[in-house]
């Protein structure tokens, strides 16, 4: 598969989740979607996501596994290609270190 058609899958699915979770999520925190990778047989897709305060965390997290089908539901809906992409979600370790430099660069 071409890696335009890739990068359009990919952001397609970002932008589809994000306004799922946008859309079913309660106002306690705010969960956004940082990224999304998918696998080189296009069968798989990881959701990478952060969630602020970061004690939502963990609530936040368990409140998108638990409704994965909807948004997988949510995406075939959207997404004309065959087959949908398993979806998996996993918070974004990457942009949570990249906020802590943050603090720590405003802090010094």
């Amino acid at each position: 598969m071409s890696e335009y058609r890739t990068e359009k899958i990919t952001n397609h699915i970002k932008e589809l989740a994000a306004t799922f979770i946008e859309r079913e999520a309660g106002p306690t925190s705010l969960i956004t979607v940082t990224r999304v990778l998918l696998s080189p047989d296009n069968k798989r897709a990881k959701i990478m996501i952060s969630v602020l305060p970061r004690e939502k965390e963990n609530a936040a997290f368990g409140f998108i596994r638990r409704n994965l089908g909807d948004l997988r539901k949510h995406v075939k809906k959207w997404l004309k290609i065959n087959p949908i992409p398993f979806l998996e979600v996993q918070i974004d370790e990457g942009e949570k270190n990249r906020q802590r430099i943050d603090e720590l660069l405003i802090q010094g």
